[in-house]
């Protein structure tokens, strides 16, 4: 009976078919002599992944899938390959990282001879090569007021950690996040001791994630952001509201200026400027919110038109109830018969929490990554 492996490996995939083979042939040659496996997680990939990793795995039991249905994003694909293996300890790789699984010997050795919870593999440490862009330093920074740890790549897609790290921070990772790593230090309550190792690779170009969940450093400001808030702010309110709120609050801007063009500028009845605007912010909210709010249950292609449609179906309601109390408010004067601005804010807020809650749960509930 072959023993249970030492080290899981996880690797979160998306239209990455033709990477799996040569992955696991470099697996299986950098950890000669250690009892390994290798969980894919797929996210139902169109290319066909999942039914390759399949055919490795009929062939090498140390190859396992799971392939998630209505669900997607980068950072919960990894926690679910994790907590699909009971090896004492995990590695997470992202396929564009492959050639550095050569570091794979070296970082478990590092955290088994050292008794460390992790050993990070870092494209910015002193013996790297590669220079920090504006916006990795930007996130590193911001990374501080977060993590319990100065890491130089916080945003890292490779590393390794015991089970027990894993286990520590469960109860409070956010989900929010694109990237896994920060959220594992985050969530832990007690500060984790860790090593980074260098690499330097060329992923120019190899990222095999769709558009928008490759999780790279351009994400990690709004990234930080969130888990800041989730932290802070998480146990009152639903995390999500947080970032639906914050594209509300530009949606307002949105609105003001539509409503300003068509009824200030442009002489219409304030009813029609007010309805104008509140069309136009909601079109605006849903899109900047697809982008950002729910970005890892993100509508694409077709799904992004019935979302909109479903969005704005929902949402009907809510903007109903903005134009009727803001034109109330304006027509009895009860905010002054000038402050036309007032009037359309009291519209927005009645609007707002009823928005969040049906679009929750009819927009975007058919991807689930919580």
């Amino acid at each position: 009976m072959s023993s249970s492996p030492e080290l899981t490996v996880v690797v979160p995939t998306f239209n990455a078919c033709g990477e799996i083979e040569p992955l696991v042939e470099r697996l299986a040659a950098v950890l000669d002599g250690i009892a390994w496996e290798v969980i894919v997680v797929d996210d139902d990939s169109p290319d066909g992944t999942a039914a390759a990793v399949r055919l490795l795995a009929r062939d090498d039991p140390r190859v396992r899938v799971v392939q998630r249905i209505g669900r997607r994003g980068l950072a919960s694909a990894c926690v679910e390959g994790m907590l699909a293996s009971a090896a004492p300890y995990l590695a997470v790789l992202e396929t564009d990282l492959a050639p550095a699984a050569v570091h794979l010997p070296a970082m478990l050795h590092a955290v088994r001879a050292q008794h460390l919870d992790l050993a990070v593999g870092s494209r910015y440490t002193h013996d790297a090569a590669a220079g920090p862009e504006l916006v990795h330093r930007v996130a590193t920074r911001l990374s501080r007021l977060v993590l319990k740890a100065t890491l130089t790549d916080p945003m890292s897609g490779f590393f390794v950690l015991t089970r027990e790290v894993l286990e520590g921070a469960l109860g409070g990772l956010s989900g929010i996040s694109l990237k896994v790593l920060p959220d594992l230090f985050a969530s832990n309550r007690r500060p984790l001791r860790f090593i980074e190792i260098p690499y330097q690779i060329d992923t120019r170009g190899t990222d095999t994630r769709p558009a928008g969940e490759g999780g790279r450093d351009t994400t990690a400001i709004w990234d930080y952001l969130m888990m800041f808030l989730d932290k802070t702010l998480g146990r009152y309110v639903p995390i999500r509201f947080i970032p639906f709120a914050l594209v509300g609050g530009t949606g307002v801007f949105v609105h003001l200026l539509v409503l300003w063009l068509v009824y200030d500028l442009g002489g219409s009845g304030f009813a029609a400027g007010q309805t104008a605007a509140a069309s136009v912010a909601m079109t605006f909210n849903f899109f900047i919110n697809n982008a950002f709010t729910y970005r890892d249950r993100q509508l694409r292609g077709w799904g992004l038109l019935r979302g909109w449609f479903s969005y704005t179906l929902a949402c009907s309601l809510g903007a109903i109830a903005n134009v009727g109390i803001a034109t109330y408010a304006f027509e009895t004067h009860l905010v002054g018969e000038t402050a036309w601005v007032l009037s359309a804010i009291a519209g927005i807020l009645v609007g707002a929490v009823w928005n969040y809650a049906v679009t929750s749960v009819y927009t975007w509930n058919k991807v689930k990554g919580d």
